[in-house]
This record gives C-alpha cells, sequence and structure tokens, in this order.
C-alpha cells in the first residue's frame, strides 16, 4: 500500500488554485521555479508549461504537449470559475438571499412577547 501512495505521490502536479495564482502574478511563478534547482530539471528549466506546471525536455516536446489533449483540458479547467463558499451554499439551499438569516429568538411572535413582559 505504501508504495502505492508513493507513486501517486511522485507524479502529483500543481492544483488549479496554485496554477491560476502562477497566470495571475509571475513573482508567485518565479517563486515555484526557484525552489528546484535548474540541472535536475528536464532541458534544464527552459521549457515549462504553465498551465500544466511540467518541465520537458526540448521544445519540440513542450509543443506537442499544447497540441494534446491532457494540455486542452486543463486549460479548459482552469478557465472555469473557482468554487466558493457562497456557490456551495446556493447549491444546498442555504444564503441565497441578502437578507440577515433569522435567529431562534427573531420569532414573528418576538416583538408581541416584549410587549406582553413589560
Amino acid at each position: 500500500m505504501g508504495s502505492i501512495r508513493r507513486i501517486k505521490t511522485k507524479r502529483r502536479t500543481r492544483d488549479l488554485d496554485q496554477v491560476k495564482a502562477d497566470l495571475k502574478s509571475p513573482r508567485h511563478l518565479a517563486q515555484h521555479k526557484g525552489l528546484k534547482a535548474a540541472e535536475d530539471l528536464p532541458g534544464l528549466g527552459a521549457f515549462y508549461c504553465t498551465e500544466c506546471a511540467k518541465y520537458f525536455s526540448d521544445s519540440h516536446n513542450l509543443n506537442e504537449h499544447r497540441r494534446g489533449k491532457n494540455h486542452k483540458r486543463r486549460v479548459r479547467m482552469l478557465k472555469e470559475e473557482a468554487h466558493t463558499q457562497r456557490v456551495a451554499d446556493a447549491a444546498v439551499g442555504l444564503g441565497t438571499d441578502k437578507r440577515r438569516p433569522r435567529s431562534s429568538e427573531d420569532g414573528p411572535d418576538s416583538e408581541a412577547m416584549k410587549d406582553v413582559e413589560h
């Protein structure tokens, strides 16, 4: 079981939110690239697909990758809006209106009860 987990994490690419941050800010991408030594990377780190966060050995392999199905799928996924908590709540039926949520004390008879107590 341990060997399967090791293989899965070995080939793991960066998540979509990390790649979106790379595309928005070149500083974020430079920080990620700075973590790895160029000597250890394929093609000395010169051929990098930003959308897929993968290094390639030469420009031909990079161009072939960009024409492929996996790259195009990843680009399409990056164009979609990220899921937020507000969207998740709306899907379940919570928080769809802009009014403040009513607490248990704010029942319809709460005003009438205040008048009776005084």
